[in-house]
């Protein structure tokens, strides 16, 4: 049988040294659009269209702001990354 927690193992020979940066906004980010959804979904459900609609744009704003946290952090880390090791 194998011992649990093997796949960060895994990981971290895959992956070798180099350091994995953790970005707190990212997964809050995605929190809040999956919550603006899940709202949408059931605005929907019960009819209120207008709402709905509103809070799924609202959604497309939460992703896009999510996406560009997550771009923006690995051209800043993966910048500062190269910087470092010239």
């Amino acid at each position: 049988m194998e011992k649990m927690g093997t796949a960060e193992s895994e990981l971290d020979e895959l992956f070798g040294q180099k350091k994995r940066v953790k970005n707190p906004l990212v997964p809050m980010g995605a929190l809040m659009t999956a919550g603006v959804l899940t709202a949408g979904l059931v605005s929907f459900r019960q009819g209120n269209s207008n709402l709905g609609q509103k809070l799924m744009r609202a959604r497309v704003v939460a992703q896009g702001a999510t996406v560009a946290l997550m771009v923006g952090t690995a051209y800043y880390y993966g910048d500062n990354f190269t910087r470092k090791n010239t």
